[in-house]
């Protein structure tokens, strides 16, 4: 039954990032002329899309994206499988449900690169395949800064940018669940090892 809870929480993640997707696509226009204000000019919806990795970086090859989503497929089932263990060792439920959002979260983003090239005919026009390079749907706008930066700035001298990243379900999923994790993690992983040795101990005595 734990096996259910803790994959629904996945599947979860997964389901509302797809259909915030969807609509942002279908019911939004790109870029500037379809940004929405929610609350003022701090936060808005603004529909984008990501080529590659976080903050728009991307791997400078030709197969750069290919190696990018297979790298994500990877660590997709790495997660999964680290997932199941947790789950099978009973560690602490805060830990599992992180993790849990972290995998929904990866998997979200997977599914753009693998399909929206397809799907939405959104890969790059020199794209070898549209298979595989598809562009990530970013859509919620935190704009605490734009403008343009002063040529002496080294490496983003001279480039218009902003200063927080327009992100998605999947990103804020996989951004929760790692700061959960980091902020609780003495009593994530204190409670594990208690545990561990507390089981050590039975064995111990059993003998």
């Amino acid at each position: 039954m734990n096996y259910v809870k803790y994959f629904a929480i996945t599947l979860a993640v997964i389901v509302v990032d797809q259909i915030v997707k969807m609509v942002v696509h279908y019911q939004m226009d790109f870029g500037t002329a379809g940004q929405i204000k929610v609350l003022g000019d701090w936060f808005k919806l603004h529909y984008t899309t990501n080529p590659g990795m976080a903050f728009g970086m991307q791997l400078g090859s030709e197969y750069g994206k290919l190696i990018l989503t297979s790298f994500r497929l990877i660590a997709m089932f790495g997660i999964g499988y680290y997932l199941h263990m947790l789950i099978q060792k009973k560690s602490h439920p805060g830990y599992i449900i992180c993790i849990a959002m972290i995998l929904g979260g990866a998997i979200g983003n997977l599914i753009d690169s693998v399909f929206y090239g397809v799907w939405f005919g959104n890969a790059p026009y020199d794209a070898p395949s549209p298979w595989f390079h598809g562009q990530v749907i970013d859509m919620f706008y935190i704009d605490i800064w734009e403008g343009f930066i002063p040529e002496w700035v080294p490496l983003f001298g001279g480039s218009y940018t902003a200063l927080w990243p327009i992100f998605n379900i999947a990103d804020a999923s996989i951004f929760v669940g790692v700061a959960i994790i980091l902020i609780f993690q003495k009593r994530f992983f204190d409670e594990e090892d208690k545990r561990n040795s507390e089981q050590k101990t039975e064995l111990i005595n059993g003998n």
